[in-house]
């Protein structure tokens, strides 16, 4: 068997597992949601069921490979997503778009042509990179497929997930660990796979800081609420013998709030939290240097010395794992954030990968000598605008190709609907 050949069987087992993913995450929509739109800044359900497909059909076939259309004007009218301010939705109605078994009569034909496609490809005909991104454009889409299915009403949407549960002991202490000045290395190696947005590596000097051991919990933000600060997204009040109480609204049901879970919170809210207690929002360097610095023999602490050996991982260089946090949709809500201790960072930092994506104070732009993908020149440049900001890490809907160091995320400061948590910090 060719190297070709086994790569190629390789890329279309790495998409069949992206299918299933998002085809799972569709098939708990009930048929009175698909035409919903659940999250008033992005389209309809209905659109995404053929957006990934169209995506894949124009990227592969029609720009890489020049096959002509058999449907111009849904490869048109799924092609692209939307990104408005919050409170301005588009005025669109369920009738002003095509029925359901259309779009997947015209999907499923759009699988079976690229199935030929990549069967029959090389390296040379269609590059590796084109691929990853397709399958990580699929993988992304879930994750904000799962935001929105978490905004629909529960009676439509199955559930086959397990039962949220919570540790019960006491909340845990606000604990601050101390980071030694030294250097942090972001972006990706030239070489390697990653979106625009990732490149160049370079190394970014730290001063030192202090970090906070986990991410602030429910009951910490609980604390800023009784206070005046507004209450998250994911909250709802219930009553409970004639008191009002506090509800975290998880994917599928309604739970007392988990004091220890991380808070899912907008960029302000974070940043709101941070000014009230006193702190700040970690940078990107500083959240590079908590989570992937330590010692050049491996063996001391990142606090205790300058040193700087990065790792791939927190916790080294095993692969993601179960073990090791809460991601690649093993969970629909978050955990405790004290769960997975295997996870830590050679500091001590806890849950930096997974459970969450976390907030950052940098602004969303550019690393020096920034070149556009040519296959798709508007991934990130359109977002280069000052009114986004870098998120790091992953949430537990996050697959984990994209739990790599260099990976950037990145969203509007008030935009309510992602699993962002966030930690503090100080100089």
């Amino acid at each position: 068997m060719s190297t070709a050949t086994v790569a190629s069987r390789a890329l279309q087992e790495r998409l069949d597992s992206a299918r299933k993913l998002t085809d799972y995450v569709f098939s708990l929509l009930k048929a009175e949601a698909i035409y919903a739109r659940p999250i008033p800044e992005r389209h309809r359900l209905i659109f995404y069921l053929g957006h990934l497909e169209t995506f894949d059909w124009n990227l592969i076939a029609r720009k890489t490979l020049d096959v002509p259309s058999f449907h111009p004007t849904f490869d048109k009218l799924f092609e692209f997503g939307i990104d408005p301010p919050v409170g301005q939705a588009a005025s669109d109605e369920p009738a002003d778009w095509p029925r359901v078994d259309e779009v997947r009569s015209y999907s499923r034909r759009i699988r079976g042509i690229l199935d030929e496609l990549i069967e029959q490809s090389s390296e040379q005909i269609v590059p590796a990179q084109v691929i990853q991104v397709a399958l990580e454009h699929r993988l992304m889409h879930g994750e904000t497929l799962a935001y929105m299915l978490h905004n629909l009403p529960y009676e439509q949407k199955a559930s086959g997930a397990m039962p949220l549960a919570y540790s019960s002991h006491g909340p845990l202490a606000a604990a601050m660990i101390q980071i030694a000045p030294g250097f942090a290395t972001l972006g990706q190696k030239h070489g390697k796979f990653g979106w625009d947005n990732e490149f160049a590596e370079h190394q970014v000097e730290v001063p030192g800081f202090r970090i906070g051991k986990y991410k602030v919990t429910n009951g910490q933000y609980l604390d800023f609420v009784g206070d005046g600060g507004a209450p998250p997204h994911f909250w709802t009040q219930g009553r409970s013998q004639q008191r009002a109480r506090w509800l975290y609204r998880g994917m599928f049901s309604e739970v007392p709030l988990p004091v220890n879970a991380p808070v899912y919170v907008t960029h302000a809210e974070a940043s709101a939290y941070a000014q009230w207690a006193g702190k700040q929002l970690p940078t990107e360097p500083q959240f590079h240097r908590a989570a992937y610095g330590t010692s050049s023999t491996g063996e001391t602490p990142a606090h205790e010395t300058s040193g700087l050996a990065e790792r791939p991982y927190p916790w080294g260089h095993a692969e993601p794992s179960s073990k090791r946090g809460n991601f690649d949709f093993r969970q629909w809500d978050p955990l405790d954030v004290d769960a997975h201790p295997a996870g830590d960072s050679a500091c001590g930092v806890s849950q930096l990968v997974g459970n969450g994506w976390e907030w950052t104070a940098t602004k969303f732009g550019p690393f020096a000598g920034f070149q556009p993908l040519p296959f798709y020149p508007g991934y990130s440049k359109d977002f280069f605008d000052e009114k986004h900001y870098v998120l790091k890490g992953g949430s537990p809907v996050t697959a984990a190709c994209m739990l790599r160091r260099s990976f950037r995320n990145w969203f509007r400061p008030d935009y309510p609907y992602v699993y962002a948590s966030f930690r503090v910090a100080e100089d």
